[in-house]
């Protein structure tokens, strides 16, 4: 038996960066991926094509461990980094966006991001882990936008 979990989550913030200096790097998948927390592996798949390997969480005798392949498409003249899933990696399915936009002062961001993760359990549990499962990628999420803050020179 296994369950799906969705969830979609949506964060803007500003940053102490130029829009240019920002793109190059969420626009290099392996340079915005160094930022993310409890990332296990980060692996090239060609093609613009990356899977990433988060660590396992859980008791020992119940990890969990998210992994999921998604295709980026880097748009600089819209300043924008957009990726889909690739069907068959792993046991999620992600997609989102960043949009960069430059403020003259600073840089305002906006992460978007959807995913479908096919869990192990009986779907009666759902009402209890689902809402765990999301916290946690809501954690790892702001903790990325800290880090990548603190890379960027801090938040506007």
């Amino acid at each position: 038996m296994a369950m799906t979990v969705p969830f979609e989550m949506a964060y803007e913030f500003e940053v102490n960066a130029l829009a240019a200096d920002v793109f190059d790097v969420l626009s290099d998948v392996p340079a915005s991926a160094s930022f993310f927390p409890k990332l296990q592996k980060l692996v090239d798949l060609g093609g613009n094509c990356y899977r990433w390997e988060l660590d396992k969480v859980g008791p020992a005798q119940m990890t969990m461990q998210t992994v999921y392949a998604c295709h980026y498409v880097v748009d600089q003249k819209k300043c924008s980094v957009v990726w889909t899933p690739i069907a068959g990696e792993g046991n999620a399915q992600m997609s989102g966006s960043w949009a960069i936009t430059d403020k003259r002062n600073f840089t305002h961001l906006v992460l978007t991001s959807r995913c479908e993760l096919l869990l192990p359990l009986p779907a009666l549990i759902k009402s209890i882990v689902a809402p765990i499962v999301v916290a946690e990628n809501e954690r790892l999420v702001k903790q990325y936008i800290a880090n990548l803050s603190q890379r960027f020179g801090g938040k506007h």
